[in-house]
């Protein structure tokens, strides 16, 4: 394994230890955990060892051959709220902060949920009513709610198999691609959003996953409460869920986090996210998201269905949709997805919450986000 630095942490095997340390790689600020003592989570620890699995291609493997198959570096099971499972690999700890990649997104989605209850926020207002900066553009129209759903006019090419694509142009404006970096870059997040121009359909067309949009929902809820999103995040979720640890999120020369991707957080921290949307948004009797966001969010609505049904997406989760940047399979689960394999899977039905850390070779290699969904949906059903 090479040494880490900010030309190779992308690479594998090295993102198996790079996953690790982002912040001493970029700009970072922490996400503070609160004074209060952490919630507690019991455990009641059991070997999962007897669970087979039929992977995507029809062959049985064995619990342990699927967490080593698809790159696993900390794998939890929640069941009602008691740890069942835990374990980690590659060097990690149950208090080492693993990159989340777009998680991230989900927790800015539920944020943007307590916004809208406060009524700090309507989702039907154009975001340019909070960013002036984005009146002309690609994001003339956007509206904030098709800004949470991916259904925004905006042209953005996020193919990960592209080095050259706009994810990885947008990622380097926060030193993750400083081989795409010279004098004409984007200096900032905002800069590189006023950059684009182009639109590809009709504002509310169909669904495109652009994280974009993620980080200019970023500036607008920063613009409409005058504070930072770290601040935010940690004010209305993450002390509200009495984590056990701190968070990271990377964040770009101005100061604003990299939301579509850069948040790090411990496995334990993240299952607590999700049992709160398990829930439907209340953590320990007290209601951080309001069930009817989760409920929206569940269920999606008009159109929600179609689109992503016509997307490059449809066939990863047939008969599912995306809002409010979670990735529903059906009413009863969903799930937070991020590049290299990042995922918290929240089912209803069987009252689990599994949180895998991962350092795929590839960013979205489709037959290792196949067999994470059959392993998850495997667990998550024996258990």
């Amino acid at each position: 394994m090479s040494k880490i630095n900010t030309e190779n942490w992308l690479e594998a095997p090295n993102n198996k230890e790079s996953f690790q340390k982002v912040e001493s790689l970029f700009e970072s600020v922490r996400i503070k955990r609160s004074s209060q003592e952490p919630s507690r989570l019991s455990q009641n620890l059991n070997s999962l060892d007897s669970i087979q699995i039929q992977d995507i291609e029809g062959q049985n493997k064995t619990f342990r051959e699927m967490l080593t198959s698809t790159h696993t570096d900390a794998f939890l099971v929640l069941k009602d709220g008691e740890i069942l499972f835990e374990e980690y690999f590659n060097g990690m700890k149950p208090d080492s902060f693993h990159l989340m990649n777009s998680i991230t997104k989900s927790f800015v989605g539920m944020l943007v949920g307590v916004l809208v209850d406060k009524g700090i926020l309507d989702i039907s207002d154009k975001v340019s009513k909070y960013v002036p900066e984005l009146k002309e553009g690609s994001f003339s129209n956007t509206t904030i709610q098709s800004a949470l759903d991916m259904s925004s006019a905006v042209k953005f090419e996020e193919d990960y198999d592209d080095p050259l694509c706009d994810f990885w142009k947008e990622s380097a404006v926060v030193g993750w691609r400083p081989d795409l970096v010279d004098e004409s870059s984007p200096s900032s997040l905002l800069d590189f959003a006023m950059s684009l121009k182009d639109t590809e359909q009709e504002e509310v067309g169909g669904y495109h996953y652009r994280s974009v949009l993620t980080n200019v929902i970023a500036m607008v809820v920063e613009r409409a409460t005058n504070e930072n999103l770290k601040d935010l995040l940690e004010k209305h979720i993450w002390h509200k869920l009495k984590t056990e640890q701190d968070a990271v999120i990377v964040v770009d020369k101005e100061g604003l986090p990299f939301a579509g991707a850069g948040m790090n957080a411990c496995a334990r921290d993240l299952a607590r996210f999700g049992y709160m949307i398990l829930n439907d948004g209340a953590y320990e009797g007290e209601q951080i998201v309001s069930k009817e966001w989760i409920d929206s969010t569940r269920e999606g609505g008009d159109g929600y269905k179609e689109r992503f049904a016509d997307s490059d997406h449809g066939e990863m989760l047939p008969g599912g949709h995306y809002k409010n940047y979670m990735w529903v399979a059906n009413p009863e689960e969903m799930m937070c997805i991020g590049i290299y394999g990042q995922t918290i899977h929240i089912n209803r039905n069987t009252g689990v919450v599994i949180v895998k850390f991962s350092s795929f070779p590839e960013p979205a290699e489709e037959l290792m986000f196949a067999n994470t969904f059959v392993l998850l949906a495997s667990v998550s059903n024996a258990v």
